[in-house]
């Protein structure tokens, strides 16, 4: 999964969602160097993306983009996957995704001096593009597949996948609303174990 549906998954825990949303860049045992509620949203990272690669829904939509896009269908469905969240985000949240990204990036802001050096140089470009707030649209999408696409030197050709999205949209749609109900309780799982094995560490 992308960004936002990271973040969204990692409950109300300000340091989880920021443990989550660094995940990418905490290579093995490099989590351990943090507070345990962000290793905690990086092990929750962790767990979501081994249940995203292997869940049978999922397969279906990169399967569709494999022949075009190669290795790259993964990334791309995850962005494509984040689209659909925050198009109908009011269906997961009572919280407006305005009002949602803004408080993320505050709490980002808030807790700066935490961040890896990446996250750092990322974040004024996050927030000034409002990138979070940008994946509701096809033409926010199409920013994002276009700066990956630009990230591999115009080799993954990613960009184009605008084209499936709009060709396929009703499929891709249906394929992440059925995946992503099982994503939330699976998530909301891990979360609880994560958090429960944190009060034994305790007592």
């Amino acid at each position: 999964m992308n960004y936002l549906a990271h973040i969204y998954l990692s409950g109300d825990n300000h340091l989880v969602t920021i443990g989550n949303f660094i995940a990418d860049g905490i290579k093995g045992k490099n989590y351990q160097k943090y507070s345990r509620e962000i290793q905690i949203g990086i092990l929750l990272h962790r767990q979501i993306d081994t249940f995203t690669d292997a869940h049978k829904t999922v397969r279906i939509s990169t399967k569709r983009l494999h022949e075009k896009y190669g290795h790259y269908s993964g990334i791309i469905v995850d962005i494509l996957y984040d689209h659909f969240l925050a198009k109908n985000w009011e269906k997961y949240s009572s919280i407006s995704l305005k009002n949602y990204v803004e408080n993320f990036y505050d709490t980002l802001e808030e807790n700066y001096e935490i961040l890896p050096l990446r996250i750092q140089k990322m974040l004024p470009y996050m927030v000034t593009d409002n990138w979070l707030l940008s994946y509701a649209s096809i033409e926010g999408i199409s920013s994002v597949l276009n700066g990956m696409n630009r990230r591999t030197k115009n080799r993954s050709s990613m960009n184009k996948a605008i084209f499936e999205l709009q060709e396929f949209y009703t499929e891709f749609e249906i394929e992440f609303t059925s995946f992503f109900d099982e994503l939330i309780k699976f998530s909301n799982k891990k979360l609880n174990e994560l958090n429960e094995m944190e009060l034994k560490r305790i007592i």
